[in-house]
């Protein structure tokens, strides 16, 4: 806060007003892990609430993918706490991920816009697995070797 203090009062001719403003935005990592932790639990919930109000009659199924579709997202943002959105979303674009990446929010559009404005419901619940495997896929992405011992392990199980 003193080094924006500094710049703003022109003190400091090293460092830019970018710059400053930049160090005193960023978030200590104990606030960090509880924008985490409480958007990652939120989105979980939404999560399973959403499996919850699926056996719901008539609008079940409706609020079933609102509700997980929210979570995922509200997981998937989660994360960009931990790293910051920047290099969150270049980690996203990585050459190991980009593929589950554009698969993720593909489906994640695609369930949505099947539930309203399609109004095509088993194809909206089709997209939903889909997106749930996209999740699955890119969330082992940040696993070293886990996407090769998923791989291993469904192809033994093929055999």
């Amino acid at each position: 806060m003193d080094k924006l203090k500094k710049v703003l009062s022109g003190h400091d001719d090293d460092t830019t007003v970018l710059q400053a403003v930049n160090e005193a935005s960023t978030l200590s990592w104990g606030t960090r892990m509880k924008g985490f932790v409480a958007c990652f639990v939120l989105g979980v919930v939404c999560s399973v609430l959403g499996v919850c109000l699926l056996w719901l009659p008539k609008i079940g199924l409706i609020l079933f993918i609102v509700f997980y579709t929210f979570g995922n997202i509200t997981s998937l943002l989660s994360t960009m706490f931990l790293m910051g959105p920047l290099k969150q979303l270049k980690r996203m674009c990585d050459k190991t991920r980009v593929v589950a990446t554009i698969l993720l929010l593909t489906f994640l559009g695609l369930t949505l816009c099947s539930a309203f404005w399609w109004k095509n419901n088993g194809l909206a619940l089709l997209f939903c697995i889909l997106q749930f495997l996209a999740f699955a896929w890119y969330g082992l992405s940040y696993i070293p070797f886990a996407r090769d011992a998923m791989i291993k392990l469904f192809s033994l199980c093929v055999k």
